[in-house]
């Protein structure tokens, strides 16, 4: 297909600038806005652990709110994900920024990214390499956000609309492949697009149940390593015809809630199938059960503590669920804003996975082990939910184990 943007790259005129050289962005914003990126470069993207400076100059560089909703745009710098329309969203910026770094751009670099969405990733990914060639499956995205591009001056990105299971095989091969969408299984295609000596970054997994891999092609081979648990919305299309495992919202199912399942990532234990963690770590030396149980700890107001796990959850079958759990704390503290109070909550997303009002309760102090419980009321339009435990940028600390999760029928009588 012909692409919705289409430019002169510069490598056609002889000419590759460095990430540090790249024109500046046409765009305008308030004082307000530039200090809550600055914020959330600060705050959220260098603090939990992306060392790239250049990494660091392209979110400093990109405005964030003009690639959400208007009536969002207050939430853009805010370390979440937001819906953009056709059930997509917006990746959390930490994310983005993980995802860059560790497929470790090079200025000379020819990119392919699949699943464009917003337009978010690939104009960091303009500031720090050659080309990025952009697919993405919902005809409407793809055209919003090659005119977003377009309008804020970024020429080396370059949108089609198309089924980015087939790649882009008229300009590969890629120095390296960005995927956005999560298949069960790294799409063949992408494989042969990737250069020798090439990087992809995938979220691969169940619908509710992923991680990140980067495999890097060395002599023609895949060398595979296994990265940190995630959550994106899936790959359509063939990839989706494909998929084996389907989520029923009909049976949620709450997985690893005694925290058994872990695996080593750069030499820490991480829980498998739990997401998005920050400053939790395994500990075994007073479970309540099995040999294992998640630790929470905060001592900085303000700053994220926390996991989360995502699960199917059909309002027009479900009518309640309750989460069970163990938890212990040591000196919560609520933090510094309204909403920084140490607690587990239970999100609701509706089917084009905007975020509808969440159900939690909270803690304070300090308590040995006791059993926790949250009964809670499933709204009919809810499609999926995400169950958070964390200590919400207040401090202290709090031990979690044991979580599991019932469901009621909606045709069930007590």
């Amino acid at each position: 297909m012909r692409p919705y943007l289409i430019l002169i790259p510069l490598a056609l005129l002889g000419l590759t600038l460095p990430a540090a050289e790249k024109t500046p962005l046409n765009f305008k914003e308030t004082p307000r806005e530039t200090k809550a990126r600055e914020l959330m470069v600060k705050d959220v993207i260098a603090r939990e652990g992306i060392t790239s400076q250049a990494v660091l100059d392209s979110f400093r560089a990109v405005p964030r709110h003009l690639f959400v909703r208007e009536n969002l745009q207050r939430l853009a710098y805010f370390d979440q994900s937001l819906p953009i329309g056709h059930s997509q969203t917006i990746t959390p910026p930490f994310v983005v920024a993980y995802m860059t770094q560790t497929l470790d751009p090079q200025s000379a670099d020819r990119v392919l990214e699949i699943g464009t969405g917003s337009g978010f990733q690939a104009a960091i990914l303009s500031r720090l390499v050659d080309q990025v060639y952009s697919i993405e499956i919902v005809d409407e995205l793809a055209a919003e956000s090659a005119e977003r591009l377009k309008k804020l001056g970024i020429e080396n990105v370059f949108v089609k609309p198309g089924d980015g299971y087939l790649g882009w095989p008229e300009h590969a091969p890629f120095d390296k492949i960005i995927v956005t969408c999560s298949p069960e299984k790294v799409p063949q295609p992408l494989i042969d697009q990737l250069k020798d000596g090439g990087k992809l970054i995938i979220p691969l997994g169940e619908r509710y149940q992923q991680t990140f891999y980067l495999f890097e092609k060395q002599a023609g081979e895949l060398k595979q390593t296994r990265l940190i648990p995630t959550l994106f919305v899936p790959m359509t299309g063939t990839s989706e015809s494909q998929r084996q495992i389907l989520p029923d919202g009909s049976k949620p199912v709450l997985v690893n809630g005694s925290f058994e399942e872990a695996h080593d990532v750069d030499g820490a234990l991480q829980p498998v199938s739990w997401h998005y963690l920050r400053q939790m770590r395994i500990a075994e030396d007073s479970p309540v059960e099995g040999k294992r149980y998640a630790a929470i700890e905060n001592h900085d107001p303000g700053r994220f503590a926390q996991m989360l796990q995502a699960l199917p959850l059909d309002g027009r079958k479900i009518q309640s669920v309750t989460i069970s759990y163990w938890v212990r704390a040591s000196d919560l503290k609520r933090g510094p804003q309204k909403n920084d109070q140490p607690g587990v909550s239970l999100h609701f997303f509706d089917e084009q996975r905007k975020m509808l009002p969440p159900a939690g309760q909270t803690w304070d102090g300090s308590f040995t082990w006791k059993e926790g419980r949250l009964e809670v009321k499933v709204p009919a339009n809810v499609r999926e939910a995400i169950l958070h435990f964390g200590i919400g940028g207040g401090t202290g600390r709090v031990d979690i184990d044991g979580v599991t999760l019932k469901a009621i029928p909606r045709s069930s009588r007590k």
